[in-house]
């Protein structure tokens, strides 16, 4: 018996896992200490292997655990804490661990430890099994208060565009790129120019004609857009509104605004028989308008239209276009189109209603309403959720390189004088007036929950507008991301006492709703349950899933179409030059079309550009990166989210069979969990 005992007692490793982060490895002297849940200690473990560089950046390190440290625990039981602390020695002595685990190599155990922190000098850590804890169950809080208040100095919030969105005032360490080659944009570009024969043909100059636009998509890295061969269609007009990257402005009509004099006349040849009040009671016409573009500044010499288009769901449900109206105020000099105009002249109308389109999508779907309005969220969890709090592992996987990309694309595509300023009618001064008007209306209890969304437009039946691809597959994703949350936070707050006694969630919802200035440092978010008080599962779970939702679903479905819209101009043109048509008779030519579009050294850029940003560079969502969860209880839940998403990829790779062209944006196998590019 005491021969098995000894060996038992000596036949412990240790695994250590360093980060994948900037100078996360230490040359410093790592010293353990494992306690069982009977109140037994080992001595203090050095971990060291002779004649091996232990602890470098991203490196898993085993350590056989000496027997004589442990010889006085016979009966040594489970390994619920670990004690972890280093010294200061070499000048690599920073040190970030991602986890700790045990084995007992007797009995099999194996005993997890998440760490994901930075381990200062001379401080020692005290880890709990499995480090999943609310604040009020706490048993090292001063600890746990002393990193909270470290992260509040590291992830402070500032305004970096008056009245704008919160953002972080310095990018923190440990929110850069692990690998900065693959997300450099400057190196990227400069590689495909390079490499591209497109240079020759873009020297300099316009075009000569859409045929020569179209024949330059020859290189497998540069391929013909899908709008390239669709950009003049109507069918596909429609199906932008409803399948592509703008797909959340389309509301059904109840009424007709005065703003918008369409008449039975007008439209009798375009509405299979029915006047426009029985195209409004039997629920087939629908209208986008851009109001809120309205009076936005714009480069010099560039003009941006706030139109209104309106649509028709014809009888094989498909959505065509029937009447556009490119400005706000109706009159003679701002009449409405139709496709009964001459057909040049309606595909140029539909070309400058795009470019308001791309200008809305860039500012507001795209880069205000997921990059900017979740990194002030993602700071906001760093500062209040401690890395042992359940909410703070269910969201962190979803915040991977946020800020990063954002500091990035901030310095390299919206600086002055950068890519929006080149390309894109309103520029910068445009955009961000565009951002600020967005926050000033947009809710979380609305168009941050997509089932709310969808009913202020009307759109909730899926029987109404069946062609809505994005609703008909987002739905899917939001339902199991609902699901999955509701599940999660049912498995920590079983009882409402222990949410409203949380300080850590409480102090973090009421962050998300303070006031967004530099004094008081929010994030200003309007329309979150609770108002800055949770009192139910139910408002956690709201907003829990809208962030999900918005870091994974809403960012992948306005992100990775960008390339095969934007690249063909003619089709989704961020750039026009010139004047929109004032004219319905007037006969558009060829030639004019040209002279709108942008020169050929400004397509190649958004060319480029647009296929970096379409790219996807990290695991789909569910696999995550750096798993943070290791509850049993809580990866059981996990295992039933994955389950849940590969049923509706499959549901949804069915309904593309059937779809032309299949909207492949929303299938979970290339939905990243996170806005990392």
């Amino acid at each position: 018996m005491g021969n098995f005992l000894a060996k038992r007692s000596s036949d412990y490793m240790i695994y250590v896992q360093t980060g994948d982060r900037r100078n996360a490895g230490t040359d410093a002297n790592v010293r353990i200490v494992m306690h069982d849940e009977y109140g037994h200690s080992s001595l203090p473990i050095t971990l060291d292997n002779y004649f091996k560089n232990d602890f470098e950046r991203g490196c898993l390190d085993t350590f056989h655990v000496p027997s004589n440290k442990i010889k006085n625990l016979q009966r040594m039981g489970k390994i619920v804490r670990i004690e972890v602390w280093k010294d200061d020695a070499w000048a690599a002595s920073d040190w970030y661990v991602d986890k700790i685990v045990i084995e007992n190599r007797v009995t099999n155990n194996t005993f997890v430890f998440p760490i994901f922190r930075w381990i200062k000098a001379k401080y020692h850590y005290q880890i709990n099994h499995l480090d999943t804890s609310l604040p009020q169950d706490e048993q090292y809080p001063e600890q746990r208060a002393m990193e909270l208040s470290e992260k509040r100095k590291a992830y402070e919030f500032d305004q970096k565009v008056p009245d704008g969105p919160a953002q972080v005032k310095n990018m923190p360490s440990d929110e850069q790129f692990s690998f900065d080659y693959k997300w450099d944009i400057v190196t990227l570009k400069a590689k495909l120019i390079a490499t591209s024969i497109l240079v020759k043909l873009m020297a300099s100059g316009d075009w000569d004609s859409l045929a020569a636009l179209t024949d330059v998509y020859t290189e497998s890295t540069l391929h013909k857009p899908k709008g390239a061969d669709r950009w003049s269609n109507d069918l596909y007009f429609g199906l932008q509104r409803v399948a592509s990257l703008n797909h959340s402005l389309i509301k059904l009509v109840t009424e007709i605004p005065e703003k918008f004099p369409v008449t039975d006349e007008l439209l009798k040849p375009l509405l299979e028989g029915l006047t426009i009040q029985e195209a409004i009671d039997q629920k087939k016409l629908f209208m986008c308008d851009l109001q809120l573009l309205e009076d936005l500044p714009v480069r010099e010499n560039f003009t941006l239209c706030s139109p209104m288009g309106l649509f028709f769901v014809d009888n094989k449900n498909q959505l065509r276009p029937v009447a556009i109206q490119l400005f706000q105020t109706p009159g003679p000099d701002n009449p409405i189109f139709t496709p009964l105009n001459p057909s040049l002249t309606w595909a140029l109308v539909k070309m400058w209603y795009n470019n308001a389109d791309a200008a809305y999508h860039q500012a507001l779907t795209h880069l205000g309403m997921t990059h900017l309005l979740m990194e002030g969220v993602t700071v906001a969890t760093h500062r209040n959720l401690s890395q042992s709090h359940p909410i703070f592992k269910l969201l962190a996987p979803h915040f991977l390189y946020l800020i990063a990309i954002n500091t990035r694309g901030l310095e390299l595509l919206i600086a002055d004088g950068g890519w929006v300023d080149k390309t894109m009618n309103f520029g910068n001064k445009g955009l961000f007036a565009l951002i600020i008007k967005g926050f000033k209306s947009w809710r979380m209890d609305v168009e941050g929950t997509l089932p709310e969304d969808l009913k202020r437009r009307g759109l909730d039946d899926p029987n109404v507008l069946p062609c809505y691809h994005f609703r008909n597959d987002a739905m899917l994703l939001y339902a199991a991301i609902n699901k999955y949350v509701k599940s999660y936070v049912s498995l920590y707050y079983t009882s409402t006492k222990l949410l409203e006694e949380d300080t850590e969630i409480q102090n973090w919802v009421h962050e998300l709703v303070k006031e967004r200035n530099n004094a008081s440092g929010g994030v200003g978010i309007l329309g979150v349950p609770g108002n800055g008080k949770l009192t139910t599962n139910t408002q956690l779970e709201q907003i829990v899933t809208s962030i999900i939702y918005t870091c994974s679903i809403s960012h992948a479905s306005t992100n990775f179409p960008q390339y095969e819209e934007y690249a063909f101009p003619p089709n989704y043109p961020g750039l026009l030059r010139g004047r929109p048509p004032n004219n319905p008779k007037y006969e558009v030519t060829e030639r004019d079309i040209l002279n709108c579009l942008p020169d050929r050294p400004t397509t190649l850029d958004i060319m480029i550009v647009t296929k970096i940003l379409s790219a996807k560079g990290t695991k789909s969502i569910g696999d995550f990166e750096v798993q943070y969860i290791f509850d049993p209880a809580a990866r059981d839940i996990v295992d039933e989210f994955r389950k849940d998403l590969r049923k509706i990829s499959k549901q949804i790779k069915e309904r593309n069979v059937h779809r032309n062209p299949p909207y492949e944006y929303l299938d979970p196998d290339i939905i990243p969990n996170s806005i990392s590019i």
